[in-house]
């Protein structure tokens, strides 16, 4: 009781403190393994990072001019950082736009360091931990900016799962790097993206959907739970069970694949013989509730 009053008065400042850890703990990951792994393949990791890192070597290669990447990186990102303030989320825009300015000046302040040489670790090592520093970042309220903020808008408003879209705007960012400066590293950069993209599709589960169907005696408890605690409505069916032709009751619901631990357990100690099937939602149409950012 004491938990939950304190969670009321200080809910807000909670959420900020929160937020601004995973962007902070985000941003120095993602730092790091620029640094480490994608410097040490001489890899182009994508969006608005990779286009970065792009701008900074042909400037470099071809006029001999040196410019920080983090003044790139706050340049390029400037517009996508409106499109998101605009139609996203302010404060999702807010810790964004921090999560980017971290992430530059650390990626000028931390030394290289070359962990490995081999270019498939780097590509799928790389990759990986670029995709759980965006997964952080997401977890946080928050992203990398740049192409984040379309996958993020893309979601959103057709309730799609957009990451693999955003790959693919990604790879054509890779092909122009390979006629710039090779096809092999280019190659790898593109594993360095796959695996990223399956590891935000992996543990980013804000904007995954599941279905479920509860059989239950106690309908009208579990349906004033799943609204209480999801903000989402549920359509009741009529049943009989096969073996005792006894009447039962089915709930249908889709909720958010973070809030399902918790919705289970709240099923079960409603009705504990109740029965409950989960099932993958590739994409839900019509009116479905989502988190604000």
């Amino acid at each position: 009781m004491e938990y939950m009053r304190f969670k009321r008065k200080f809910g807000r400042e909670i959420s900020f403190a929160r937020s601004a850890l995973f962007v902070v703990i985000s941003a120095l990951i993602m730092a790091v393994n620029i640094k480490t792994f994608v410097r040490a393949g001489n890899l182009v990791p994508g969006g608005i990072t990779g286009l970065s890192l792009l701008v900074q070597r042909t400037l470099m290669k071809f006029a001999g001019i040196h410019i920080p990447y983090f003044l790139i990186n706050i340049l390029l990102n400037a517009i996508p950082a409106a499109i998101g303030f605009k139609f996203i989320s302010k404060r999702f825009t807010t810790f964004s736009v921090l999560m980017i300015v971290l992430n530059s000046f650390m990626v000028d302040l931390i030394p290289s360091y070359k962990i490995t040489t081999d270019p498939l670790l780097v590509a799928v090592f790389g990759g990986l931990i670029n995709g759980i520093a965006i997964s952080i970042a997401l977890k946080g309220r928050a992203s990398s900016g740049g192409t984040d903020f379309v996958a993020v808008y893309l979601n959103r408003k057709f309730n799609i799962r957009s990451w693999n879209i955003i790959l693919g705007f990604n790879v054509c960012i890779l092909l122009i790097a390979g006629a710039l400066f090779g096809f092999e590293a280019s190659l790898y950069s593109i594993i360095f993206q796959f695996v990223s993209t399956q590891a935000i599709n992996t543990f980013n589960k804000n904007d995954h959907q599941i279905t479920m169907f509860i059989v239950t005696n106690k309908p009208d408890e579990i349906e004033k739970e799943i609204y209480s605690q999801t903000n989402h409505g549920a359509t009741r069916l009529n049943a009989q069970g096969s073996y005792k032709h006894e009447n039962r009751t089915m709930i249908y619901t889709v909720i958010s694949e973070d809030e399902l631990n918790d919705m289970t357990s709240k099923v079960m100690a409603i009705d504990p013989h109740a029965f409950v099937n989960v099932t993958q939602s590739m994409a839900v149409k019509g009116n479905f509730y989502q988190k604000p950012l």
